[in-house]
């Protein structure tokens, strides 16, 4: 660029600048209200980013991350070439593909099916009851599994037992893990998460379900051809950001429900690195595995993403 054009380009950043100053003087309150936000995604997000390099580090706390020996791609290598990461992977995939079936469509279903109760009152003392799974911690849900599927004294374990004269051990079942904790998240966090669906349901146009009305469509029509459509970039956009937890798991619920009997077919990443970083110390090897997950997350935001675009031109970018 000569002198000139630099000459000229100085007064156009500088009318940027002023113009940035004016925006954030206008709308200070909003970056106000996000700075929490922000601070939070920075502080507990990308800060500890910076430990991702141990996972191409023989980590040693003594040396620090700076210290410590580079040895590139050995734990990954270690990984992928051992005994467990065929069973890990397949226990992780059966659980978030049966936790995104049956989890993601149900608080749509719940959400349609409350949207055509038109008494209040009932509505309302509906909602609450589903609602109040979500406030109970994974201790207590998975005590609550206990208390109900208990061969001994549980309430279910007790109709089984008359119903079919033997004791079925569902808690320490392999057979049954995956139901029980796909059927204990199911009913967590179904209700709670009819409150974005039915505040999208309450902003669809009502003149549209009178039209609909006047040229003769049913209930399951209207529901099919004005309310569906209606939230369709809605539902996409929540199936882009749960693709992206389709690993996460979780570690608590995992070593709540998981016994000597069931661990072969409970054991998932999330506890896995539960187990070799904070158990057993193997800082390096543990970051490779949850850097791993991390990335198939990666792909699979960008894939749901991508796909999202095409399907209802909805998109997070």
């Amino acid at each position: 660029m000569t002198r000139a054009g630099t000459v000229a380009a100085l007064p156009k950043k500088k009318a940027k600048r002023q113009a940035l100053k004016r925006q954030m003087k206008k709308y200070k309150w909003f970056y106000l209200i996000m700075l929490p936000g922000i601070l939070y995604f920075i502080i507990y997000k990308y800060v500890p980013m910076w430990g991702l390099l141990m996972a191409f580090q023989d980590y040693m706390p003594n040396a620090g991350i700076m210290g410590s020996e580079w040895v590139g791609l050995k734990h990954f290598i270690k990984f992928f070439s051992s005994d467990k990461f065929p069973m890990l992977f397949r226990n992780t995939l059966i659980i978030s593909l049966g936790t995104l079936i049956f989890s993601f469509p149900m608080p749509i279903i719940l959400s349609l099916m409350l949207n055509e109760v038109k008494h209040n009152i009932y509505k309302r003392g509906i909602q609450t009851v589903l609602y109040l799974p979500h406030f109970l911690s994974a201790v207590v849900v998975c005590s609550l599994a206990y208390v109900m599927f208990s061969t001994e004294d549980g309430v279910i374990g007790q109709m089984i037992y008359n119903l079919t004269g033997e004791k079925w051990n569902v808690l320490m079942n392999p057979d049954t893990y995956y139901g029980l904790y796909i059927g204990t998240g199911v009913w967590q966090t179904a209700g709670w998460g009819t409150i974005i669906y039915l505040a999208a349901l309450a902003g669809v146009d009502v003149q549209m379900y009178e039209a609909a009305m006047i040229e003769g469509a049913n209930r399951w029509q209207r529901m099919w051809y004005i309310t569906l459509p209606s939230i369709l970039p809605l539902i996409m956009v929540n199936l882009v950001l749960q693709l992206g937890n389709m690993f996460d798991v979780g570690v608590e619920k995992t070593l709540l429900l998981s016994n000597a009997m069931n661990r072969d077919v409970a054991e998932v990443f999330d506890s896995y690195v539960y187990n070799r970083g904070v158990i057993s110390g193997e800082y390096s090897f543990s970051t490779a595995v949850g850097l791993f997950k991390s990335t198939v997350g990666i792909i699979l935001v960008l894939g749901a993403n991508w796909l999202s675009k095409k399907v209802s031109d909805e998109a997070i970018y």
